[in-house]
């Protein structure tokens, strides 16, 4: 039997911050509400449910705010990431959505590598550009540089 819960976030797939939805209760009890994603749908929380959706909106759009800034801020930069190189130009390894955030976090933006959507890792050198998903319809565009490492660099 499905449980009813009301989402406290958005969660991919789900619903949106302040949505009831029905999920079997071992989501609910071992995933969502452990994490916070959501509250169980009493009647108590069925009634607040207005003044949370009113909370709720109002972090939501300060958070879409920060993500605006943020937007502003990486589509500004160039990020430059530096792979040991075989014949051919061909990278040992792969460059990750990690790398990207590591090399953007010593730019002094922080974004959490889950937020870097990379089809598949990037196995050559160039110019990329790479989708970061900031908020729910805030995404920006990275450029990041794969290049060559040079000889006696560390």
């Amino acid at each position: 039997m499905p449980m009813q819960l009301i989402l406290t976030e958005d969660v991919q797939n789900l619903g949106h911050a302040g949505d009831v939805v029905h999920v079997k209760p071992g989501y609910g009890r071992n995933y969502l509400i452990p994490r916070g994603l959501a509250v169980p749908a009493t009647v108590k929380n069925l009634k607040r449910i207005e003044h949370d959706k009113r909370v709720i909106d109002a972090r939501m759009q300060r958070l879409l705010k920060d993500a605006h800034g943020v937007k502003d801020r990486l589509e500004q930069l160039s990020v430059n990431i530096a792979r040991a190189v075989g014949a051919g130009d061909k990278l040992y390894g792969s460059v990750t959505g990690r790398d990207i955030a590591e090399a953007v976090q010593a730019l002094g933006v922080t974004v959490d590598h889950r937020k870097i959507h990379l089809e598949e890792p990037i196995r050559a050198l160039g110019m990329f550009t790479v989708d970061v998903k900031l908020a729910r319809e805030v995404v920006a565009k990275l450029k990041v540089w794969v290049v060559a490492k040079q000889e006696g660099s560390a």
